[in-house]
């Protein structure tokens, strides 16, 4: 008994280290976009560390370079948007309040991504897939979200998800430093707009 006890507790132990890094990990990428938006991506690895309750070791070891650690923030986020999605629409009273809550996610990326924007558009080569990276997964994930509120009734057919993503983008773009500037609003302000007439 001892010795099947033994295995069992051997096969669990490394399923376990997994899913405790893989946590870890996250909060260390959400550490560093929350550091990112503040201070930029220029900002001190020590802050991160700090954020994150790590050693700058440990984002070193994960994370060798600053474009390593960049392009992981992007794609962590991404992901986190990809599956926000489904289980929105799973979770939701309505398709349409799935879409309203997942478009407030994305424009807090879009946020985000502003702050990675100057080193995103450089000329080092690790960064051009990303923009690809983005469309891939956000593009399919935004045309279900619609889909399913136009199946339900509640906003008009057809509504294009890429066009739709650009436009939220563009309204968060106009923000910059002006307080009087409230890109949320106007974002829900054109999400309203999407509904089908009575």
């Amino acid at each position: 008994m001892g010795a099947g006890d033994g295995g069992r507790g051997a096969g669990h132990a490394p399923r376990t280290k997994r899913a405790d890094a893989r946590r870890n990990e996250a909060a260390l990428l959400d550490a560093a976009a929350a550091v990112f938006v503040a201070s930029g991506v220029e900002a001190p690895i020590r802050d991160i560390a700090a954020r994150a309750g790590v050693g700058t070791a440990t984002i070193y070891r994960h994370f060798p370079t600053r474009a390593d650690l960049i392009v992981a923030v992007y794609r962590h986020q991404v992901e986190a948007l990809a599956e926000a999605g489904p289980a929105l629409l799973a979770d939701r009273e309505t398709p349409y309040a799935a879409l309203r809550e997942w478009i407030d996610r994305f424009v807090g990326f879009v946020v985000t991504k502003q702050g990675l924007a100057t080193v995103l558009q450089s000329d080092d080569p690790c960064y051009d897939p990303l923009h690809a990276y983005f469309l891939e997964r956000l593009v399919p994930v935004c045309a279900a979200l619609l889909d399913a509120a136009a199946g339900s009734g509640e906003i008009r057919p057809g509504l294009d998800p890429y066009a739709l993503m650009r436009g939220v983008g563009g309204l968060c773009a106009g923000a910059g430093t002006d307080p009087r500037y409230d890109a949320r609003a106007l974002v829900t302000l054109l999400i309203t707009g999407l509904r089908a007439s009575p």
